[in-house]
């Protein structure tokens, strides 16, 4: 007989005489196969009163029976993703102090300086690591520094890793850089789980990122870094540091612009094939110049050299707004991310007001990025309105709560012409006996393909070409029907399959500029080459056999 089998039958009073504690059996009830305990998990996830706590059962669920909550992710993911991810992420981040139960990832705190190696051996997955999230939590979403309260945002993200791109849960890691905070809140909370200190001065921050990215390299040779969340000048800072020595990309940067310029590829052509204006005649207006607002800026000039015009010209034709203004070359202390798309050709008084701005550039396109809720008044929906006959405007600042106007305003304000991407999900709407589908810019379209991509052809870095040639396998996806509707993202419930067209382009444009390693792959055709993709997608085991009953 057993130990386990002597456990059950035991009674509890021998169990304890003999020293041992009660084990409870962990056998299921013998009819539960007769019941659907996929829809179990939904009833009790749709029982939940709020949001943080549906994000917290879904957290629980993963650690019982992370292969049904995958299963469970990919049955569901409408309605799970703005749970695991934004917006409710944001909630997560914000209380994660308080709604700590269990260790979800790997803090690398500042204190482990000269022993970072030591630290990242302690991840049970070892060499089987090959892609990871790094946040140093201090700039979460549109929510500011939160510390090391930031470590939600990197397990949500290779959440969307795995779903959208079949990225071996075990290959992933989730990673937060405890470098202290700012937020004196935090800082007094007894709760917070972080390092009680402000955060470090460039020269200790970079002698940190350095040992840091050596040691992930050492440690676990095949892993790609993906920079999240990180403050507007250190987002450029290390992603220009480390580009070209390691693995790395930039979400922030370079997701957000290549999902946007995906978006604006598609909307472009709706706005002009309704004006007859030509697609190099667009002119784009910014509002909101932190990281994410330049990255996609510098993103989006790839559009304008597809219609054959040089960098300056393409520069030309985009326009920046912070909260000081049109931002123009000669403004005092101007910031070094800033200084690109400066403008040298407006020399009247500073234009501080949208409005103003909008009246003096005549753009056909207003993209969101300032993280300032309502920006997009309805004075300035309805100029973009009088000036277009069907307006670009995309307000993508996460989450919702922080979104420059919502879909409801932007398509009454605009009697339905409005074509219209947000960051964060907006339910489809009826107007004038129309459904009206918003699309959503999310980066979950991009950055799951370009992952799985770099990691297949062993690619040495991640080049801007390649996160252009995903943007356009992106902008390529939609299908017909999605077409006739006036879709500017194809639909997210076929995420898997525009994962495969993404990471494809991605070993391609390796492949032309030789950066990739597995060579193998340069033989096979296209047709070939997707299947191969495909194939190396892991999906839990009951939702294998379910989609191939």
């Amino acid at each position: 007989m057993t130990l386990a089998t002597l456990s059950l039958i035991t009674p509890k009073s021998n169990a304890a005489a003999m020293g041992t504690s009660t084990i409870v059996p962990k056998i299921p009830p013998p009819h539960l196969n007769g019941t659907d305990h996929r829809q179990r998990c939904l009833t009790q996830l749709r029982s939940k009163a709020t949001s943080l706590e549906k994000y917290i059962f879904l957290s629980g669920l993963k650690e019982r029976d992370a292969n049904l909550f995958y299963e469970f992710l990919l049955a569901n993911m409408f309605e799970l993703i703005p749970i695991l991810y934004t917006p409710t992420v944001g909630d997560a981040c914000s209380n994660y102090s308080h709604i700590w139960r269990r260790p979800e990832g790997l803090y690398v705190s500042l204190e482990h300086k000269g022993r970072i190696r030591d630290v990242l051996r302690t991840w049970p997955a070892g060499i089987a690591s090959h892609i990871s999230v790094v946040t140093d939590g201090s700039r979460i979403l549109g929510l500011g520094d939160l510390g090391a309260n930031g470590l939600p945002i990197s397990i949500g993200k290779l959440d969307l890793y795995i779903a959208g791109a079949g990225l071996r849960p075990t290959s992933t890691l989730p990673i937060c850089l405890d470098l202290g905070t700012n937020t004196e809140r935090f800082l007094k909370d007894p709760l917070y789980i972080g390092l009680r200190r402000s955060r470090p001065n460039i020269a200790e921050m970079d002698a940190f990122m350095d040992e840091f990215m050596e040691a992930m390299t050492d440690v676990f040779p095949k892993i790609l870094v993906q920079f999240e969340d990180f403050s507007t000048d250190n987002a450029f800072r290390y992603l220009d540091r480390y580009r070209h020595r390691y693995q790395c990309f930039n979400d922030d940067i370079q997701g957000t612009g290549a999902v946007v310029l995906s978006g604006f590829i598609n909307a472009a052509r709706l706005s002009s094939a309704a004006s007859g204006l030509p697609l190099s005649e667009h002119k784009i207006l910014f509002f909101g110049a932190g990281s994410a607002g330049i990255g996609v800026a510098k993103q989006l000039m790839s559009f304008f050299r597809l219609q054959g015009m040089s960098e300056e010209e393409a520069k030309d034709r985009i326009y920046t707004v912070d909260s000081k203004g049109l931002i123009t070359a000669d403004r005092d202390g101007l910031q070094e991310h800033k200084k690109f798309f400066a403008r040298t050709d407006y020399s009247g008084p500073s234009l501080t007001k949208l409005v103003d701005i909008i009246n003096y550039v005549q753009p056909t396109a207003l993209l969101g990025l300032s993280t300032l809720r309502n920006a997009f008044s309805e004075d300035v929906v309805r100029l973009m309105s009088n000036l277009n006959k069907r307006p670009i405007i995309f307000p993508l600042s996460n989450p919702v709560s922080l979104s420059e106007v919502d879909f409801l305003d932007a398509v009454n304000w605009t009697n339905g012409q409005v074509i219209f991407a947000s960051g964060s999900p907006y339910p489809p709407m009826l107007h004038n006996g129309v459904n009206l589908e918003p699309g959503q810019g999310n980066n979950m379209y991009i950055f799951p393909g370009i992952g799985l991509g770099t990691i297949l052809s062993g690619a040495k870095h991640v080049t801007d070409d390649m996160v252009t040639q995903a943007a356009m396998a992106l902008s390529a996806a939609l299908e017909d029907e999605e077409v006739r509707v006036g879709l500017v993202y194809p639909r997210l419930v076929r995420i898997r399959e525009i994962s495969a067209r993404i990471a494809c382009a991605v070993i391609r444009q390796a492949q032309d500029e030789g950066v990739d390693r597995n060579i193998l792959l340069r033989s096979l055709k296209d047709d070939v080459l997707i299947e191969y993709v495909k194939s190396k997608m892991w999906s839990p085991p009951a939702y294998y056999a379910a989609t191939r009953m």
